[in-house]
């Protein structure tokens, strides 16, 4: 499958009818969904026939982009039950086999016992409402996979997570520089959208 035919599938999901703003919810675009898990599949073989998992899943459009590409098993996380409702109903539509499960990833301990991920992939809370939930996020992401954790995060957080990399003992690696479209979504905001500088970073285990 070519990327554009990715990008172009997944513009049919649904996104939040009623985001929360304490949860951060703004929606991963098909355009940055789509480059993400397809340079992960193609470049570094991280999706097809992998075990995927979803932090912070929102309406499921990177599980979907998952499974689409051929993970052998994919399942979504999220805190938010409404976010859980609308990535099933995508995944329906999709007529995609996805698990989305409804747990508070920052502080459940017990639900991945039952879990082995190979890839996990991730937009997480860019921790501007919950001061420092994006390296929450990304410190169980990078206990919990087997090979790989991709991750969406401001460009402006790069050196801390580069810090934060080495002290995990994990590689990092800045895969692309892309721009995360703000729409005006909630009341504070004052203008149409807004463009973010993100980082698509890739982080992984440490070869012995």
């Amino acid at each position: 499958m070519k990327l554009k035919e990715l990008e172009s599938i997944l513009q049919d999901c649904e996104v939040f009818d009623d985001p929360k703003i304490q949860y951060e919810q703004y929606p991963t675009t098909a355009h940055l969904a789509a480059r993400m898990l397809y340079t992960a599949d193609t470049v570094y073989d991280d999706i097809e026939d992998k075990v995927v998992a979803d932090f912070g899943s929102g309406c499921g459009i990177l599980s979907i982009a998952a499974n689409i590409l051929g993970a052998g098993y994919s399942v979504g996380f999220d805190i938010d039950p409404d976010a859980i409702r609308i990535a099933r109903e995508n995944a329906e539509e999709f007529e995609v086999d996805i698990d989305f499960v409804m747990t508070d990833l920052s502080r459940d301990t017990t639900m991945f016992d039952k879990f082995h991920f190979d890839t996990i992939v991730m937009n997480p809370p860019f921790g501007t409402k919950t001061k420092g939930i994006d390296m929450v996020f990304l410190k169980k992401a990078v206990e919990l996979a087997g090979t790989a954790v991709y991750s969406l995060h401001k460009t402006s957080t790069r050196d801390h997570i580069q810090k934060k990399a080495k002290e995990w003992g994990v590689d990092f690696e800045v895969v692309a520089e892309m721009k995360f479209d703000v729409p005006m979504m909630y009341k504070f905001h004052k203008k149409k959208s807004v463009d973010i500088a993100v980082d698509f970073l890739r982080f992984s285990k440490k070869q012995r």
